[in-house]
């Protein structure tokens, strides 16, 4: 399948990588078709998706069988009156249902949104107000059926719910009944060009709401580097990437570049992340390539890994936050596994690594992908010397990078601020060495990075604010052995509130927070001061409270 895309498919070092890499663009790309039904074509029978949960179910699907199910999955929701530009949003967890969903959306031609299980109602009225999201496909399960049908009176664009069960709730259509009684599918004579929306995602920033992401139908091309360069896959691996389906590495890792290089992604679907059973699904699986962040990795090194038959893997990756070298060495010595670290943006595919011919330098997140001509600036918008910290950059110029974000959606200042004269502004600070190697130093806001999720401040201060005893409160992250990042409240209490600082109120407050948004954001350190640092304009500064030891 590569082959369909790429001029030349092996290359034997970063200099043959930067002059031969090529993407063949075909015209209309839809990844549907182009992928997975000339998968289903070429070699029905190859092992697409490798699926079980921590109930012990398992589910195979064959490129055929997802052809099948996709198809009835397109069907069902053209009878639902789903077409070309309109937005779905998909919580469906680690569910295999994601998989059909996200397919038959793209057959469509329809705007899929991922979103996390763990939204609440306030939550979900600003994603569907924001997007005029018209339909909603989701787990069956309580808490998030509840939260979708709380929000839904705030929410006149939401036309249709569905639920894949276990639990259908009065007002949800039956998404399992529906595509067992979905007419044939006819594709639609006009499904998208190029240009078109395909993928959005809601993504924190450290003011405001969450920004909206979009992406273009070509924006799958751009994971193959991903999935046939990075994580080394071909047609015999079986690569997990630890990730849920609302967060944007699952894309990156359980999908696009994973099936454009014919290999089969393997799921665990489950609730609580345990080191040993993701250990005993390596080794009883015969996983072939991993990819996660450093959390999961500094977990899984606490673990006695002896105990496990790994002899299967082969492949290592990691990206999500920096990687501490102590990590690197740890994995190495227990596996003989060099992680592979990768960096990217949710805006972004994957914009510098360590490929498979290049040598990893315990903590750098290798070199830059030749898909992007990357640099970087100083303030002054000079360019940095090696050894000198700059703002990562992409250049942007008449031949947009594939993969590159097309805009964040109804937000032309916010797209204006991140792409301008040429270039597309990441955000992320970092330095270069003598060799080439890139160094990550920090974003250049405030965004708290923890075990792998991107935590805004601005929305765990909005949850903090609606409790009775805050009257003003800053939010920063603490550095954390484990979670890389955790996060902190600063907060000055009301006067009725002020004689009760203490524990009791800390865990009110953090109660609190879980309540109101999604309870990973919750700050699991609590401080309580009379008053917070400003500058001169009133602005607070975080710096100062984060040099706080």
């Amino acid at each position: 399948m590569l082959d369909r895309f790429l001029a030349q498919t092996a290359f034997e070092s970063q200099e043959d990588f930067k002059r031969n890499f090529k993407i063949i663009v075909p015209e209309n790309f839809n990844y549907g078709y182009d992928v997975v039904d000339a998968w289903a074509e070429k070699d029905p029978d190859k092992k697409a998706l490798c699926w079980t949960n921590d109930r012990g179910e398992h589910i195979d699907f064959s490129f055929a069988e997802i052809k099948k199910y996709t198809d009835r999955t397109a069907s069902y929701f053209q009878s639902l009156g789903i077409g070309r530009g309109d937005m779905v949003m998909l919580i469906l967890k680690r569910r295999y249902e994601f998989w059909f969903s996200i397919v038959a959306l793209h057959k469509l031609g329809a705007v899929v949104i991922p979103a996390t299980h763990l939204l609440t109602k306030k939550d979900i009225v600003y994603r569907a107000n924001a997007a005029d999201i018209k339909m909603i496909v989701c787990a069956g399960e309580e808490l998030i059926l509840n939260h979708i049908k709380e929000a839904l009176p705030d929410s006149p664009t939401v036309k249709k719910r569905v639920s894949v069960g276990p639990v259908v709730a009065d007002g949800f259509d039956d998404f399992h009944r529906g595509i067992e009684n979905a007419a044939p599918f006819v594709r639609p004579e006009h499904v998208n060009t190029n240009g078109d929306t395909s993928l959005m995602y809601f993504t924190s920033g450290t003011s405001g709401e969450p920004k909206m992401v979009i992406h273009d139908h070509l924006y799958p091309l751009g994971h193959i580097t991903t999935g046939s360069f990075w994580h080394n896959l071909h047609g015999d691996s079986l690569h997990l990437t630890i990730a849920d389906t609302g967060w944007g590495k699952a894309v990156w890792g359980k999908l696009y570049g994973q099936w454009i290089a014919g290999a089969t992604v393997f799921v665990y679907d489950h609730e609580k992340f345990t080191p040993a059973d993701m250990l005993r699904m390596i080794q009883d699986y015969r996983i072939t390539s991993l990819c996660a962040p450093p959390t999961i990795f500094r977990f899984l090194i606490r673990e006695d890994m002896s105990k496990y038959d790994l002899s299967s893997l082969k492949y290592c990756t990691i990206a999500g936050e920096a990687l501490n070298p102590a990590v690197f060495d740890a994995f190495y010595r227990l596996t003989g596994i060099k992680l592979m670290e990768g960096f990217g943006q949710t805006e972004t595919t994957l914009t510098v690594c360590t490929f498979p011919w290049t040598t990893p330098k315990p903590g750098s997140m290798g070199l830059p992908n030749p898909q992007y001509d990357v640099d970087l600036l100083r303030p002054d918008g000079t360019v940095a010397e090696d050894g000198e910290q700059g703002q990562i950059v992409v250049h942007v110029g008449e031949n947009r990078p594939i993969g590159l974000f097309k805009e964040y959606y109804r937000d032309p200042e916010r797209t204006r601020d991140a792409m301008h004269d040429g270039l597309y502004y990441t955000g992320d600070v970092a330095w270069r060495d003598e060799d080439g190697y890139y160094w990550f130093v920090g974003r250049a806001d405030d965004v708290i990075k923890s075990s792998g999720y991107r935590i805004g401040p601005f929305e765990v201060e909005s949850a903090l604010m609606t409790h009775p005893a805050v009257v003003e409160c800053a939010i920063t992250g603490v550095p954390d052995e484990i979670r890389g990042q955790i996060v902190k409240a600063t907060i000055v209490l009301s006067k009725e509130y002020a004689d009760r600082a203490g524990d009791e109120l800390v865990k009110e407050i953090q109660e609190h927070v879980k309540r109101v948004t999604a309870p990973y954001k919750y700050p699991r350190i609590v401080e309580f001061v009379s008053e917070l640092p400003k500058t001169i304009s009133g602005k607070i500064r975080r710096v100062e409270i984060r040099s706080k030891k």
